[in-house]
């Protein structure tokens, strides 16, 4: 039975592109009776698996308006407790011919870096690790101080697990040189796992609701942009705002539509600069976090999507917009231009206000580019999450421990 480490993912209803990719993995393995999602208590002082109300956050409907985790007051004395009295629920048992070893998901904590140790010695598998990005290494200046400070640890623990599964080959190249600087010469195996992406339900009718826009005098309705991403610093939304408002100013007519939860860290700018668009009586819209329903509603709304973000270590919106045959701006570079490449996207060399709003102009200008972009996308391929899991279920068979 693969472990798999959801020591945060279990205590958020955030749904970051880390999380997402956590819960898919989990779901697939426990689908096909592989893995099992388990949890370092840091109030018991071991590892076990999950109990019920932590299953239920991992399936919650409901949206997060915060990356951090929450542990209810019972959850906290029943942990204290067990580490009183050395007792409680521990690990899953290892089935006869499940496959082992333990999997880390996420961005994981000193607090788990230290208890790996014990994970190890619960099963006799190979422990690896899902590399997403180093942008807080390359990028400090966008994140938070605490953030900067971990990286550098972080991945030197990486190094001294079994194997490590980049999602996008910028990832994996960036690992592999930084620990080419570092000088380690006993590193493990470090491959290239692309997510995967379930093609969506078949949109329903969406119900009526207040856009908090302004009705059309005609029956054309405008284009519709989605920009679907947390608001903070790193994905640039101030160039996309300045961008639009260039194009609002000089007569361009289309709605501006915004989902993700704002990072407080380096949000406020941002959001300071939406609520005076929104009063000057600009069609925009910031909805904030939502539900898997609002997704959809929102996808299907759209016209086309945009990700302006400045570097990533992946990019799933842009891979969800494709899927569902909507076509994306985007980066040129890095993790954004492997999948840019594909064909669906408009790609950019630039993400600056100006290069954004040429790019947007020209896109609303051609009805005849929107429609090749959207062939492109729905004539794209994508493999499944049961296929991804598949794929790391079998690499981590051929890793020997370390």
């Amino acid at each position: 039975m693969i472990l798999v480490d959801l020591s945060h993912t279990s205590h958020t209803r955030a749904r970051t592109g880390i999380q997402r990719v956590a819960r898919c993995l989990t779901r697939e393995l426990e689908a096909a009776s592989q893995g099992a999602p388990v949890t370092w208590d840091p109030h018991a002082g071991h590892w076990r698996a999950l109990e019920s109300w932590e299953h239920a956050t991992l399936a919650g409907e409901r949206p997060g308006h915060s990356r951090g985790t929450s542990w209810p007051l019972g959850a906290r004395l029943r942990g204290r407790w067990r580490r009183l009295s050395r007792g409680g629920p521990g690990l899953p048992a290892q089935p006869t011919g499940s496959p082992a070893g333990a999997l880390l998901p996420e961005l994981f904590s000193p607090a788990v870096a230290a208890a790996l140790p014990a994970l190890r010695a619960a099963q006799p598998g190979p422990v690896v690790a899902l590399f997403h990005d180093a942008i807080a290494l390359r990028r400090p200046a966008l994140f938070p101080r605490q953030t900067v400070a971990r990286f550098p640890s972080y991945l030197r623990e990486l190094a001294g697990l079994d194997g490590v599964a980049a999602v996008s080959e910028d990832s994996r190249r960036c690992l592999s040189e930084y620990w080419d600087w570092l000088g380690l010469k006993d590193r493990p195996p470090l491959i290239h796992l692309t997510p995967g992406i379930d093609a969506p339900a078949p949109p329903q009718a969406p119900a009526a609701r207040d856009t908090g826009l302004p009705e059309q005098g005609n029956s054309t309705r405008d284009p519709e942009l989605l920009c679907l991403c947390t608001l903070e610093g790193r994905k640039n939304h101030l160039a996309l705002l300045e961008a639009c408002e260039s194009l609002w100013t000089l007569g361009h007519r289309f709605r501006l539509h915004l989902v993700g939860l704002a990072r407080r860290e380096s949000a406020g700018e941002a959001l300071a600069r939406i609520e005076s668009l929104r009063a000057a009586g600009r069609p925009l819209r910031h909805s904030g976090a939502v539900d898997e329903a609002g997704l959809e509603e929102a996808y299907a709304a759209c016209d086309l999507t945009v990700y302006p973000s400045l570097e990533e270590g992946y990019g799933l919106p842009v891979v969800e917009s494709l899927i569902r045959g909507k076509p994306c701006m985007c980066s040129a570079n890095g993790a954004l231009g492997e999948i840019s490449r594909g064909g669906g996207c408009l790609s950019l060399g630039g993400l600056d206000a100006g290069n954004l709003a040429a790019s947007l102009s020209l896109l609303l200008r051609s009805p005849e580019l929107r429609s090749q972009l959207r062939c492109e996308a729905a004539a794209r391929k994508f493999r499944s999450w049961k296929a991804c899991s598949e794929e790391l279920v079998a690499w981590m068979g051929t890793l020997p421990r370390r």
